[in-house]
């Protein structure tokens, strides 16, 4: 990989590490109710909304990144090639997983909380039925939403690009209306509702990044103070657009910083990680599954030491983290040399890597 793209791979090394910490969150905290230590209830809830304030700083800066490193593919490559390399194998990986989350889930599921109702759950993962599943991938009612907003983002930039100002407009106005006037479908909402940055990444890239590298924040300081100021106060009346911007260029620019003053190597943490982004992806929900699913049950059932509930409930966004990103690098690993990387690559390129 080339040098000056590691520290774009350091920030798509963060987005999924902030998405596995989210998952890890969601499916343990909230679903507490016994605690043995005093301070365990504002533990866990100092969780909960810690993982809300990082929603504008996860997935904003996430799809811009995917946007911006596709940008040839939207003028330069042709349709034929675009599909198969862009489409196909985006669509190979959200099909295969999407059929092992589904029953993986609903085996763990049976086996560590038979007696959990998750009928109300509209994800794929625990759909009773085929047809269910089918409805709710093609409804992006799943875990893996963030692949089919890949494949659909990119034939919409693909087909729209010669529009590509006036869709920009409408997809921030997009953005913003879906936070008022939903669609019945979960996933559908995060779909249309981070189009933009993606669309951002695509069409503005690289003029953006430009921009970006130059700009000096110590002379705008105060403007940018103020752009922050405005930026929190619409987010707390459900309009993030302009905190999520302003998190892409934050991100962005302190990797941007940290990176040119101290060059980052292939081998750095976060530039594996990123290397790796969708093998964690795909296999984290499945883990956090069963991790969740087993702390839940001994939390309700089993008395404890105070000082050990109150440990665990401090380290575990970590200890789940570790864990996940291991298990999706080693996957990746053993798929590319046992099997020519066919849990990841369609089956005719896994064949020709054999």
């Amino acid at each position: 990989m080339k040098e000056k793209a590691l520290w774009i791979n350091q920030i798509k090394g963060l987005c999924i590490c902030l998405v596995v910490f989210y998952h890890s969150v969601i499916t343990f905290y909230p679903h507490l109710s016994t605690f043995q230590h005093p301070w365990s209830p504002t533990l866990a809830k100092c969780w909960v909304y810690f993982n809300l304030y990082l929603a504008p700083f996860r997935m904003p800066v996430f799809f811009f990144i995917s946007g911006f490193l596709i940008q040839r593919y939207i003028n330069g490559v042709s349709w034929r090639d675009s599909l198969g390399k862009r489409v196909g194998t985006i669509l190979w990986v959200l099909a295969l997983w999407g059929v092992l989350q589904w029953q993986a889930l609903s085996h763990i599921t049976h086996w560590l909380a038979p007696d959990r109702d998750v009928s109300t759950s509209a994800n794929a993962a625990y759909a009773d039925s085929l047809g269910e599943f089918v409805q709710a991938m093609l409804t992006a009612s799943t875990s893996l939403w963030y692949l089919y907003a890949l494949i659909v983002y990119f034939v919409l930039c693909k087909l729209t690009s010669r529009g590509k100002t006036v869709m920009i407009a409408a997809l921030a106005l997009l953005s913003i209306a879906i936070n008022f006037l939903p669609t019945p479908w979960w996933g559908m909402n995060s779909v249309l509702r981070n189009v933009i940055y993606y669309a951002l990444g695509a069409w503005f890239g690289t003029p953006l990044m430009a921009w970006m590298k130059t700009f000096d924040i110590r002379r705008h300081w105060l403007m940018l103070g103020v752009v922050a100021f405005f930026a929190v106060g619409l987010w707390f009346v459900r309009t993030p657009l302009l905190l999520s911007l302003l998190s892409i260029f934050i991100i962005m620019k302190v990797f941007y910083a940290v990176g040119r003053r101290y060059p980052p190597s292939e081998r750095s943490l976060l530039n594996v990680v990123g290397s790796n982004t969708i093998a964690i992806y795909t296999t984290h929900r499945i883990l956090v599954e069963i991790f969740s699913l087993v702390l839940i049950g001994w939390f309700s059932a089993q008395a404890r030491s105070p000082s050990v509930e109150l440990a665990i409930l401090l380290c575990y966004p970590f200890f789940s983290l570790l864990l996940c990103v291991a298990t999706g690098m080693l996957a990746r690993s053993l798929s590319q040399r046992l099997a020519g990387d066919i849990l990841f690559s369609p089956p005719a390129v896994a064949l020709n890597r054999q």
